[in-house]
């Protein structure tokens, strides 16, 4: 649904106090990023009796607060770091005419670029008659990854709620696992990597949990009895996405699907803690061959046994972490993982190679934020990519944490045969409506 906004306002917004270090120093892995906001949107139904201007005029006070712990994100990038310089972040409030109640009907989403621009974007929308509000933070993903900017938005809501306990400033740790660049490095450019896909398209699927259940049935094998809702819903995915690209295709090509990897997972939280900020995240990749057969359960087995390996080698690089005289910046990981990248880059990203990219967010609270509203009605991707030609796949839980929804983009020749895919349709809802 096309939504038209009318922006009332745009400020800038500075930490509420000075920035208590001058640099930030950035990875490689950061500065590998693309140059893109990972973004979100918050909806929620209005509930206090607030004007529009009391309900700007809190949020700004608190998200000066929340600043000065996050202060990074109120610099400007400055080459090969972050120069925390306290220039702010821009907030923008917008109004529409349109209900909440309608807009959730028929879901869209919209990008914006991240360009020579500040690191954190906001914007405050107002629905019709007071009867919702939506709030998108937008990071740049060269200094966050998607639980990063969770972590920002708890911290910014709890300040705005009066709940905040405490005044801990989180640790912005990418550099401390991946290794700096040297000077002379050159942040290399992805378009031409992602101009090889062509123009791509947006859909968003639901798959309802009794039917994540029939398909965990269908993927589970000797190997694997029983898969996660993560491995069975993106090996469907992939195989239908596959599947719709060899049918528009002179010749198939081999196919590959990544996801990505939460570090904070998999590493101690005494060496590095859950509410670390950063890209500290890895990937690993699975492969199919042109002519390879795509069956459910063998991809959900390959997609396993690569996971397990991958965690494996995180575990072994960080023996002696726990004792005193070693920490996680004097292990060979961060080598290790740049070197598992490396691999996968001159594997994957070339032109007869059909590469899918996908990040699961489930089982993070993202509806738990709670701006003093309550819990939102629904959140998503606000802009995960500014490139129109990107192919990507990002897994959400749905309120009731029972259903997941999928963003899946994909070229725009794929998109409707992806679309009529029979084993697809047997297990996932495009774009129902949200009821509230």
């Amino acid at each position: 649904m096309e939504v038209k906004l009318e922006e009332t306002g745009r400020e800038v917004i500075k930490p509420s106090s000075p920035a208590p270090h001058d640099r930030l120093q950035l990875s490689l892995l950061d500065l590998t990023c693309p140059a893109i906001y990972v973004a979100t949107t918050f909806l929620y139904k209005s509930t206090a009796r607030e004007s529009p201007e009391i309900i700007s005029r809190r949020l700004k006070i608190s998200l000066s607060e929340t600043l000065s712990h996050f202060y990074p994100l109120a610099g400007r990038q400055d080459g090969l770091s972050i120069c925390c310089n306290d220039e702010g972040v821009i907030f923008t409030e917008a109004r529409t005419d349109l209900l909440l109640s309608d807009f959730l009907r028929n879901l869209n989403r919209a990008g914006e670029s991240a360009g020579t621009w500040p690191l954190l974007r906001v914007k405050v929308s107002f629905f019709g008659s007071g009867s919702g509000i939506a709030v998108t933070v937008g990071i740049s993903h060269q200094i966050c990854d998607a639980t990063s900017l969770l972590t920002f938005v708890q911290g910014w809501a709890a300040t705005a709620k009066g709940t905040t306990t405490s005044t801990c400033t989180p640790h912005f740790a990418g550099a401390t696992i991946y290794p700096p660049p040297d000077t002379s490095f050159k942040s290399p450019s992805i378009d031409d990597v992602y101009e090889l896909q062509g123009k791509c398209v947006t859909n968003r699927l639901v798959f309802k949990s009794s039917k994540i259940d029939e398909l965990k049935c269908k993927a589970a094998s000797e190997s694997v009895r029983t898969p996660t809702r993560v491995e069975a819903i993106m090996s469907l995915i992939w195989r239908c996405a596959a599947n719709a690209s060899r049918s528009n295709s002179v010749s198939p090509k081999p196919t590959v699907m990544t996801q990505a990897m939460d570090l904070r997972l998999r590493i101690p939280s005494n060496v590095l803690p859950q509410d670390s900020m950063g890209n500290l995240q890895t990937c690993f990749f699975v492969k199919k061959g042109a002519e390879s057969e795509l069956e459910i359960d063998e991809m959900v087995a390959d997609f396993r046994k690569t996971k397990e390996e991958f965690s494996e080698m995180i575990k072994e690089n960080l023996q002696g972490c726990d004792n005193d005289t070693t920490n996680i910046t004097t292990t060979t990981l961060g080598q290790n993982l740049l070197t598992a990248m490396g691999d996968f880059v001159s594997e994957c990203y070339k032109p007869d190679v059909d590469l899918y990219t996908m990040s699961s967010w489930c089982k993070k609270p993202f509806y738990e934020v709670d701006f003093g509203w309550g819990n939102p009605v629904w959140m998503g991707p606000a802009s995960h990519t500014v490139y129109d030609n990107m192919v990507f796949v990002v897994l959400i839980d749905s309120k009731d944490g029972e259903d997941v929804e999928a963003w899946v983009g994909l070229p725009e020749q794929d998109m409707p045969v992806f679309l009529c895919e029979q084993d697809l349709l047997a297990y996932a809802v495009l774009n129902p409506p949200v009821l509230i």
